[in-house]
């Protein structure tokens, strides 16, 4: 099947609140390019060096996510361009992707990382953490970035029901940071959890954003 056949099964799949990042990491500019003329706008990358490279070659109608870990010292490079931060797992970080928006006079869509997994490689918040930081921290005014929602990672198990829990649990912080922190926000909407291999499981749970790679682009091709 080509890229442009699975990315019309996948779709064909979505609920319409449901919106599909196609993770292009590691992936060359012709798969991206074959699966944007199939029509898909949004693409994720963990890198930001790879990420630049691809935004400064392909057309600029993309909207670039950033799904990897945020390092600090490289918001810098993606602020002129990037649609989205997924990752965003500190405070700190939240001040300087504000700093170089800013310099770049943007306003950035990020995500708050919730850790949710039951195992020790994934980044995030926890819960409690999460909730410390809005209650003690200026966020609020920090005006060149818009918190959007969350985004969580599932254990990597072959356990349906605890992939489910994981992914229930976190549309369930979802619904206490909107009530409690953001219930004026229109813009808090999104739960972006779901991967290739789990991806049903987040829907049934509440997802809008999905990340799906190899569904769509086969193998990753490493250097």
């Amino acid at each position: 099947m080509s890229i442009a056949d699975n990315l019309k099964q996948i779709l064909a799949e979505l609920p319409q609140e449901v919106q599909l990042v196609a993770v292009s990491k590691f992936h060359p500019n012709s798969a991206i390019e074959e699966a944007y003329q199939a029509g898909q706008r949004i693409f994720g990358e963990s890198k930001v060096q790879e990420m630049t490279a691809k935004y400064e070659s392909l057309p600029k109608d993309i909207k670039w996510h950033f799904i990897g870990h945020v390092q600090s010292n490289k918001v810098k490079y993606m602020a002129p361009y990037v649609t989205m931060i997924h990752g965003v797992d500190s405070y700190k970080l939240l001040v300087e992707i504000n700093k170089q928006a800013a310099k770049a006079n943007r306003i950035i869509d990020c995500l708050l990382q919730i850790y949710i997994a039951q195992e020790e490689t994934k980044f995030g918040f926890s819960p409690e953490e999460c909730m410390h930081m809005l209650k003690t921290e200026n966020w609020n005014e920090l005006s060149n970035i818009r918190i959007c929602g969350v985004m969580g990672m599932a254990s990597n198990t072959d356990n349906v029901e605890q992939i489910r829990h994981e992914f229930r649990y976190l549309n369930s912080i979802f619904k206490d940071l909107k009530n409690t922190y953001f219930s004026d926000s229109e813009t808090f909407k999104e739960k972006s959890m779901g991967m290739s291999h789990d991806y049903h499981e987040a829907i049934a749970e509440g997802s809008s954003l999905i990340r799906v790679g190899s569904f769509i682009f086969g193998d990753r091709i490493y250097d």
